[in-house]
C-alpha cells in the first residue's frame, strides 16, 4: 500500500489518501505542542511510539468489542486506518482528578472519583475546543442522539479495558482524550491511545509518564515514553 497525495497535516499526524478510496494512511510525526499550540517542541521517537502503541491497544480494543479504524501497521511510523468522517468531538473520560479539571473546578490533583467523568470538546481550533454538553452537539448537528449514545457506550467501554491494560502495566490511568468516526454509517474509535493523549501515573511513585512531563518543563519526556511503551510492548506480548 502506497502514499498518493497528502490529504492533512496536523498537530502530531499526517494523512495521506492511497489507491484504496476506503483507506488512508496515518504518519506519526515527532512534533509536539501544549495548549492549543502555544508551546511547540519535539519529543525525539515519540511518533514511533505512539503509533505501535496505540496499534498494539487497539488490537485489544478490537478483541473486546469496540470497533476501531485500524486496518494495518506498515512501518514504524505508518498505519494503514479505514476512511472515516470524524464526529468533531474530544471525547475525554476521567477517573481522577487532573489538569483542566482541577483548574476549572477547584479540585485537588489525585483526587479518584467513585465513577468515571465524561466530558465533550467542540473540535474547533479557532474557537479553543470549547467544553460543550450532548445537547449543544445534537443542536449544533455534530452527531444525532444515536451517535452521542454510541460514543458514550464505546467510550466507557473503552477506559474499562484501557484501565486494565494499563495497571498491569503498573500505570494509573488518570484521563484520556479519544476521538470517533463514522464508516459507512457505523461509529468507530479512530484517534490514538498514547502517552500523547493519556495522562499515566506510576501505581507505586506517582511520578507522571506522560505528555503532562512536556507541558510543565519537567525533563525526562523521551525517558517516559520510552518507558511506558516499553511496559505495553512487554504486557501486550509483542
Amino acid at each position: 500500500m502506497e502514499k498518493r497525495e497528502q490529504l492533512y497535516e496536523g498537530k502530531a499526524k499526517k494523512v495521506f489518501k492511497t489507491d484504496d478510496e476506503d483507506i488512508l494512511i496515518v504518519s506519526y510525526k515527532d512534533d509536539a505542542t501544549a495548549f492549543n499550540g502555544e508551546k511547540k517542541g519535539t519529543i525525539s521517537g515519540k511518533g514511533v511510539i505512539n503509533n505501535q502503541m496505540s496499534n498494539l491497544i487497539f488490537k485489544v480494543f478490537e478483541k473486546n468489542g469496540v470497533p476501531t479504524h485500524l486496518v494495518e501497521e506498515l512501518s514504524p511510523t505508518d498505519t494503514a486506518v479505514k476512511k472515516v468522517s470524524i464526529v468533531p468531538l474530544e471525547v475525554i473520560i476521567r477517573n481522577v482528578a487532573a489538569g483542566s479539571f482541577s483548574k476549572r473546578l477547584g479540585v485537588p490533583e489525585g483526587k479518584e472519583f467513585k465513577e468515571p467523568t465524561i466530558e465533550f470538546s467542540y473540535k474547533n481550533d479557532e474557537l479553543g475546543d470549547p467544553l460543550i454538553n450532548a445537547y449543544f452537539a445534537v443542536a449544533l448537528e455534530l452527531a444525532t442522539w444515536e451517535e452521542i449514545e454510541t460514543i458514550k457506550k464505546y467510550a466507557f467501554k473503552v477506559n474499562e479495558i484501557a484501565k486494565k491494560i494499563y495497571l498491569d502495566c503498573g500505570l494509573k490511568l488518570i484521563d484520556f482524550k479519544i476521538e470517533f468516526g463514522r464508516y459507512h454509517d457505523q461509529i468507530i474509535l479512530a484517534d490514538e491511545m498514547s502517552p500523547d493523549t493519556c495522562r499515566l501515573w506510576d501505581v507505586k511513585t506517582n511520578e507522571k509518564m506522560d505528555k503532562d512531563r512536556f507541558r510543565r518543563d519537567l525533563g525526562g519526556v523521551e525517558e517516559a515514553y520510552e518507558e511506558v511503551f516499553s511496559r505495553i510492548k512487554k504486557e501486550l506480548g509483542e
